[in-house]
């Protein structure tokens, strides 16, 4: 399925371009040890520009879902989920996105999922699957 895709910028590269090396690339701050998403060159939590991107361990949860069952693009094959994943690292930490490699019945919050990253270009767009138990 091809995906719009962002434009890069210098603050969120790390983000898009990190699933190269296989690693999904989080803001941190260094004065408050925070992490946070969308990437930004100011910390939300405390206002420091001693931010940069740093790799977190890919794993997460399921924190809230939807199954979109409308194809609003030829490409797209429906019915895909959409879901609010919370990762590891810290409480609050999540970000939009899409669970694969599971029939979409069998997604449920709380779920354990880890990281896989889909090429289009010059993006590794992060999406999760289920974790292996």
């Amino acid at each position: 399925m091809h995906r719009k895709l962002p434009a890069i910028t210098p603050e969120n590269s790390a983000f898009w371009q990190g699933g190269a090396e296989g690693r999904l690339m989080i803001h941190h701050c260094d004065a408050c040890a925070k992490w946070f998403h969308p990437p930004a060159p100011i910390c939300p939590h405390c206002a420091s520009r001693g931010v940069s991107a740093k790799a977190v361990s890919g794993r997460g949860s399921v924190y809230s879902f939807t199954v979109n069952r409308q194809a609003w693009d030829a490409d797209l094959a429906e019915p895909y989920v959409v879901a609010t994943v919370e990762l590891a690292e810290q409480r609050g930490l999540r970000f939009v996105t899409n669970v694969i490699d599971c029939p979409v019945q069998t997604v449920s919050i709380d779920m354990p999922v880890a990281v896989r990253f889909m090429q289009q270009e010059d993006i590794w767009l992060p999406l999760f699957a289920p974790e292996a138990a």
